[in-house]
């Protein structure tokens, strides 16, 4: 038989969690390649990238969307189990799993919804538009993948233990060009027990100028009495400049307060922090790189 595609793949992954213990992915993935009886030949079929296996990827995406509709959960890196929500779902023993049958579930449109382009078209539509270039087509499907991969960053990312947040944080500002070097970016944050991550680090290599850091793992909206109090905190220590970092948001309040005040605060929320690591890259990792090419007029130049 040919490949089966992610959808089809969702209720065999799905009833593989039936048994209530975890599974790594590794191990479904070969269950499942048994169950479909996939020859050798179509085991090792690779992604036009040659860095992945296709069914090891349809297998991964098939668990990505079963993740976003709450029927399985990660209880730890690397593994998945099913939820009491999975456990319903199979009683109701449904034949197959759709998109359309997920979306029945709140958290799973909130997920499309983060991985549909402006204008509303999803990367299912615009695999069979035929008003759209090929390059159109490589952008949203690229803008799509970021979209999904920031929000599995920002929710791996809230599972983290303090001091392992405090080391990301680290890294990125870091990596971004502030701290100076790591040790010392390394000394001067994450001094604080709170659960979040307080310092001073240098705004250059030179050390010019400092930068009061704060960080939080919230869910919760961070209100304009947060972002007051920090800088409050900032006029104690003398700094000018402050960067908040939190996992969730900002109401309204703060950011407009933060634009009437005369010294310099910058809010990052949850996204943009997902966005700044995949930017970064703190905390991902390449798995293929397509360059796109057009015809050099330059090269051909003389000829005209």
């Amino acid at each position: 038989m040919t490949i089966p595609d992610f959808q089809h793949i969702m209720l065999p992954l799905l009833q593989i969690a039936r048994d209530e213990l975890d599974h790594t992915l590794s191990e479904a993935i070969e269950m499942l390649a048994q169950q479909f009886r996939l020859t050798e030949e179509e085991r090792r079929s690779l992604l036009p990238s040659g860095r992945q296996a296709t069914f090891d990827n349809r297998v991964g995406w098939a668990r990505t969307h079963l993740g976003k509709a709450v029927l399985l959960e990660s209880p730890r890196r690397g593994t998945f189990r099913l939820t009491e929500r999975g456990r319903s779902f199979l009683n109701e023993n449904p034949s197959a799993i759709t998109m359309q049958l997920l979306a029945r579930y709140p958290e799973y449109n909130e997920f499309r919804s983060r991985t549909r382009v402006v204008n509303g078209t999803d990367h299912e539509d615009a695999a069979v538009s035929t008003e759209r270039t090929p390059q159109e087509l490589l952008e949203i499907s690229y803008q799509n993948l970021r979209a999904t991969l920031a929000q599995e960053l920002l929710d791996r990312v809230k599972q983290v233990s303090p001091r392992f947040f405090e080391i990301l944080v680290v890294d990125l500002l870091v990596a971004m060009g502030y701290g100076g070097s790591r040790r010392d970016a390394g000394q001067a944050v994450g001094r604080s027990n709170d659960g979040g991550i307080d310092g001073i680090i240098k705004e250059d290599k030179l050390g010019l100028d400092v930068i009061f850091i704060q960080a939080k793992r919230w869910e919760d909206t961070v209100s304009r009495p947060i972002v007051q109090a920090f800088a409050g905190s900032l006029e104690g220590h003398r700094a000018r400049k402050g960067v908040l970092i939190t996992t969730s948001t900002f109401s309204q309040q703060a950011r407009d307060y933060v634009d009437r005040i005369e010294k310099k605060i910058i809010l990052i929320g949850g996204e943009q922090l997902a966005q700044l690591m995949i930017e970064y890259n703190v905390g991902v990792a390449a798995i293929s790189q397509y360059i796109v090419k057009k015809v050099d007029l330059d090269y051909f130049g003389d000829e005209e």
